[in-house]
């Protein structure tokens, strides 16, 4: 027999589906606004009232951003710093991780220990830039690398995942001869795919949008990763736009290009986003399940 919903049910269905379709609204609407003003001519973005849709649809922005080769060649250090970074962060911070998960381990809770403080307790920039360069680490690509190889937060997540699994599989392999590093590498990591998956994406986005690094240790712009040049370009928009405003030079130059520096930013954002956005809904379960990992308490 079909089961029919009173009129209060059907009420309360009703309110959930409007809040939740609020919501969507709400948490759309700004790269629905973004994604509307970089396809938008530029002089009549100026207007103002861009909402969902661009009033006068253009690609020139697009044609040229991808006619800039330095935006190809952040793109390449921001997809190479999130490729390497995250195989870094997760090999090396899983390898802690187990080996904090061991019972046997001395010291462990002073290891232990020292990890969590710096989770609390920070040198502060001027004593983290005077220790990057005297490991000659300015002006280079391994800064993106080597300072985020062991994350703490990551670390408690995965030693949490590592004590619970059973011990009789790491116990037969240890009887048949393995090493423990054998055994991490053979047998812990096959059977530990989803912390793997969600430490790689906790990993990958903050890569990915990290910009702060690069401000602050590398002057050479060719190792400037995306998210930066868009930072930057972001800043200069916003001198553009107020020699607009002030009818100065602004309006000479609106009539000899036809993108102004808006476009061309909110264009940058939807490239940087959609590489990212495209892999997260792979990943969404995984994350979820990392969340839930990491609430468990010992």
């Amino acid at each position: 027999m079909a089961f029919r919903k009173s009129a209060k049910d059907r009420v309360v269905d009703f309110i959930l589906y409007a809040i939740l379709t609020l919501l969507v609204i709400v948490t759309l609407y700004p790269f629905l606004h973004v994604l509307a003003i970089s396809f938008n001519d530029a002089n009549d973005t100026l207007r103002g009232g861009i909402t969902f849709f661009p009033r006068e649809f253009t690609v020139e922005a697009y044609r040229v951003i991808l006619a800039n080769s330095a935006l190809y060649q952040a793109f390449f250090i921001t997809v190479l710093r999130t490729v390497i970074g995250t195989f870094g962060t997760v090999l090396v911070t899983g390898l802690m991780a187990y080996a904090l998960s061991k019972k046997e381990l001395k010291g462990r809770k002073i290891y232990m220990t020292l990890c969590i403080i710096t989770m609390y307790f920070h040198g502060g920039l001027i004593p983290s830039f005077m220790v990057m360069r005297s490991l000659n680490l300015l002006d280079s690509f391994w800064v993106y690398v080597l300072p985020n190889l062991v994350n703490v937060w990551y670390l408690i997540i995965m030693r949490t995942y590592f004590k619970g699994l059973p011990e009789s599989i790491e116990e037969a392999a240890r009887i048949d001869g393995a090493s423990r590093i054998r055994i991490f590498f053979s047998i812990i990591l096959p059977i530990s795919a989803p912390i793997i998956a969600t430490i790689a994406l906790f990993s990958g986005v903050m890569q990915w949008n990290a910009w702060f690094d690069a401000a602050i240790y590398v002057r050479n712009t060719d190792l400037h990763p995306l998210q930066t040049v868009l930072n930057n370009l972001i800043n200069s928009s916003r001198a553009a736009e107020e020699i607009a405003r002030a009818g100065m030079a602004g309006a000479a130059l609106a009539r000899q290009n036809v993108i102004n520096s808006r476009s061309i930013t909110m264009g940058t954002m939807i490239v940087s986003i959609v590489p990212i956005v495209m892999v997260y809904p792979f990943l969404q379960k995984y994350f979820a399940k990392g969340m839930m990992i990491g609430s468990v308490k010992e």
